[in-house]
């Protein structure tokens, strides 16, 4: 089977999820690695017409939209398979992978983990008056994260799924700034599920300095 190419910019938590179901598939992958000034060129553009990342390739398809990549990986790829067999499973798996991109990416993401996480590693400056003002309704998207998850070792159940692969490389961060800590503390499961989830191979294989790393060597 070909490699998979996966075009991106490294420390991505989107591409890092569709690295993440790669390395759970034992599949052969290659990182095309792009700078943020990238996303609206006219190369990138023609890959993903929004200018966002990740996009991907396999052979002569080309995808992009980080769900529509692993539902595809995990289709072409069953062992192990990513998505639970009964209906309830595959609905909670389904409907947490809409709570990390409708609220999770708005709400927490953009505003709070770009500012304390990202940004610094860029040298660029937090905003604090908008980090402030998404606490509120952050806490709320991790409370309710918390509350699907339950007492369950993975987001779906009983066995990893997609949606503990999308949501893994975002939550991932929270541990790593007093927010996020703080947002974490109420919630004893949600912590050790981050913990269960960062010790897996495919987590450490995936991390920013790692994909940084073998973006040069390419």
């Amino acid at each position: 089977m070909e490699d998979f190419v996966v075009w991106t910019v490294p420390g991505s938590p989107f591409a890092r999820a569709v690295f993440l179901a790669l390395e759970e598939k034992g599949a052969r992958w290659r990182i095309r690695a792009l700078t943020p000034m990238d996303s609206k060129s006219p190369a990138h553009l023609a890959r993903h017409p929004f200018g966002r990342m990740p996009a991907i390739e396999h052979g002569d398809f080309r995808l992009y939209e980080t769900q529509a990549a692993l539902r595809y990986i995990d289709r072409i790829l069953p062992d192990p398979l990513l998505t639970p067999s009964d209906p309830r499973g595959e609905a909670r798996m389904n409907q947490l992978m809409g709570v990390n991109d409708w609220y999770f990416f708005q709400q927490v993401a953009a505003p709070i983990v770009f500012g304390r996480a990202i940004a610094p590693r860029f040298g660029l400056p937090a905003d604090e008056a908008r980090i402030a003002a998404a606490l509120p309704q952050a806490r709320v998207c991790i409370g309710e994260i918390a509350r699907l998850l339950g007492g369950q070792a993975f987001m779906a159940g009983d066995e990893l799924s997609l949606a503990d692969l999308l949501l893994a490389p975002q939550l991932s961060f929270l541990p790593a700034f007093a927010e996020g800590q703080d947002m974490l503390e109420p919630h004893a499961n949600l912590r050790a599920w981050i913990e269960r989830m960062e010790a897996r191979p495919s987590m450490a294989a995936t991390t920013w300095d790692k994909m940084s790393e073998l973006a040069r060597a390419a």
